[in-house]
């Protein structure tokens, strides 16, 4: 099965990359790291793979700033959102400012920074910035690590 599922990574390459990235900045459980590491392993071009990924889950991260916007009432109804992650999520807002957005990518915590980002209104440019930058610098830091290792 693996083989199979390899292979379709593979010819899919870049717009498999970039779907499994989208997925995976949402609020779905889904990872992008090892198709990263797949196809720098295959020979992708590694800058053209880091860009992909990156642009993919800056867009899934502005899919749940979008949903933040909607507001709370929303997210209880339609997401179930956990509580308890907006709230922490808040507190990293009110401690260290805009710049927690560089952290969207931290697992558990980094879809909730996406949606109090919106919650709390917080001006796109900022987010945008913010969040694709701390993006591009983990897939950066992914492909460069599987790269090394795979050498």
């Amino acid at each position: 099965m693996f083989e199979s599922l390899e292979g379709l990574l593979l010819n899919y390459g870049y717009a498999g990359l970039f779907i499994s990235s989208f997925l995976a900045s949402t609020i779905l459980p889904f990872g992008s790291e090892g198709i990263v590491v797949l196809l720098v392993s295959q020979g992708f071009n590694a800058m053209a793979v880091v860009m992909v990924a990156s642009t993919g889950n800056f867009f899934g991260a502005c899919t749940s700033y979008y949903l933040g916007l909607k507001g709370r009432g929303y997210m209880e109804k339609y997401l179930r959102f956990d509580q308890r992650e907006l709230e922490k999520a808040e507190k990293y807002f009110s401690k260290y400012g805009s710049y927690v957005l560089l952290f969207t990518w931290v697992p558990l915590i980094g879809d909730a920074i996406t949606v109090t980002g919106g919650l709390l209104r917080l001006k796109f440019t900022t987010f945008a910035v913010l969040v694709f930058v701390g993006k591009f610098l983990r897939y950066l830091a992914v492909a460069y690590l599987a790269g090394v290792i795979l050498l």
